[in-house]
């Protein structure tokens, strides 16, 4: 079990079988696209989830199945901003998928949540991009190569500062970073009253 306090390696595998954080805390859950976040957080968080996987699915489950995702990206981008937002408002134990692409969106979530006296963590799935290109084809939805390039770079630059700082990105309470195999031993994430 581990409340995470500041940067918390957990590569080599050797990460938590339980992250602790306080019922109103904010987490966010970054990787690279089939690095596992989406699958992560259904397995081990019993809490709210605002995951744009999800927004995604529910979008293809009403669109004809011959429409390309790029065609209706744009309405399921809109779609999961605006449920991060109600969600973010509602308060509560929360667990955000974050591309990390668009540094704004952690950028707002810690401003909001900073504003409601809430902590923000985040939880970082380190994969390389043979490891991410591997789960996006078992999950059969491929990213172009180029937005898994600015994915790559964004991912690049949050695991440089967090190693040359050694301290979780500006407005996080705590980072956790986890290898493959670490978060395949994580078990549970636990929002508890403090």
């Amino acid at each position: 079990m581990l409340r995470p306090r500041g940067l918390h390696d957990g590569r080599r595998g050797r990460g938590p079988a339980v992250l602790h954080y306080s019922a109103d805390d904010l987490l966010v859950v970054s990787g690279l696209p089939g690095s596992g976040k989406s699958t992560l957080m259904r397995r081990c968080i019993r809490a709210r989830l605002v995951d744009s996987q999800q927004v995604r699915e529910e979008f293809a489950a009403r669109v004809p199945g011959w429409l390309p995702y790029f065609v209706y990206r744009p309405l399921v981008r809109v779609a999961h901003y605006r449920r991060l937002r109600r969600a973010v408002l509602a308060g509560g134990p929360l667990a955000v998928h974050d591309c990390g692409a668009l540094p704004w969106v952690r950028f707002w979530l810690t401003r909001a949540a900073g504003r409601q006296g809430r902590r923000v963590h985040l939880v970082l799935l380190e994969a390389t991009a043979a490891e991410a290109r591997e789960g996006q084809h078992t999950r059969g939805q491929a990213v172009s190569a180029y937005a898994f390039a600015r994915h790559r770079e964004a991912a690049g630059r949050l695991r440089r500062r967090l190693a040359g700082t050694g301290a979780p990105p500006a407005g996080c309470a705590s980072a956790v970073v986890l290898d493959r195999a670490a978060a395949r031993a994580l078990r549970e994430i636990v929002f508890v009253a403090s």
